[in-house]
């Protein structure tokens, strides 16, 4: 293990390309601990305030858990998600049991909550109305992927089964079509990335200066009218999504007019 002096990249940056590339081939297996700081500053002959700065990217980048009081260690999954909003209404309109086998939802809470500003946008009401909110967790494995939330116009949900703290058997779409009576027809997806907040990161085990994506997901009826609007945010380092499409063929140029 060394650095080149000479480079034009940062000694941290270095150690963290080899660390990583370490990680790749396997040296140290998921949740396998790593030598202590002062070791591997000693390995690169560098200060431990470089080392650590190496661990701090990694940690940010998702490769890396640090356990207070134990040491840093490899962490066990990656947390790829290979996921858009549009996985939720499945093939044909269906359950997703590909989705459902790899992702464990937990409903987390139900009931009235003053609306976000992204959400009161969407919906076209004022900041902080009180709207019907279902939170939830999603979970693969045993670590937290996804927090999130569905929202929905209380006239419309007044009385339903959305208005219960239970989850379905089916698609939460699929629920909301029957108790509203409206048909999902078409939807947008708004994708940005973000800090999290202080409770986002404590729940998605992320250190908070961990950027986050975060998806604002409208479903809209047929009279172009909001149904749902849903929010999830996932940790941004340990997050792919892939989304798969045709490309039509072009066009033939029309004939010119004699």
């Amino acid at each position: 293990m060394q650095i080149n002096p000479g480079a034009a990249e940062f000694p941290h940056r270095q150690i963290a390309a080899q660390l990583k590339a370490q990680v790749r081939r396997g040296d140290w297996g998921p949740g396998e601990r790593l030598p202590s700081i002062p070791a591997i500053a000693e390995m690169f002959g560098v200060a431990k305030q470089t080392v650590q700065r190496a661990v701090d990217q990694l940690r940010v980048e998702g490769i890396l858990i640090t356990k207070p009081g134990s040491g840093t260690y490899v962490r066990g999954t990656r947390r790829r998600l290979n996921r858009l909003s549009r996985g939720r209404y499945g093939g044909f309109r269906g359950y997703h049991t590909d989705l459902a086998a790899r992702y464990r939802q937990q409903l987390v809470s139900v009931g009235r909550s003053p609306a976000p500003a992204e959400v009161a946008d969407a919906f076209g009401v004022p900041d902080g109305t009180d709207l019907l909110c279902r939170r939830h967790l999603v979970r693969t494995d045993d670590s937290p992927v996804e927090v999130g939330a569905s929202w929905f116009l209380p006239r419309d949900t007044a009385g339903t089964s959305l208005e219960r703290a239970e989850a379905f058997g089916r698609p939460l779409y699929q629920e909301a079509e029957e108790a509203t009576g409206r048909q999902y027809v078409s939807a947008t997806d708004t994708i940005s990335a973000r800090q999290p907040s202080r409770e986002e990161a404590e729940t998605l085990q992320i250190r908070p200066d961990t950027p986050v994506l975060h998806l604002l997901h409208v479903a809209f009826d047929a009279n172009h009218k909001p149904i749902e609007v849903a929010q999830a945010t996932w940790p941004g380092p340990m997050t792919t999504l892939t989304e798969e499409y045709r490309i039509p063929s072009p066009t033939p140029d029309p004939e010119p007019d004699p």
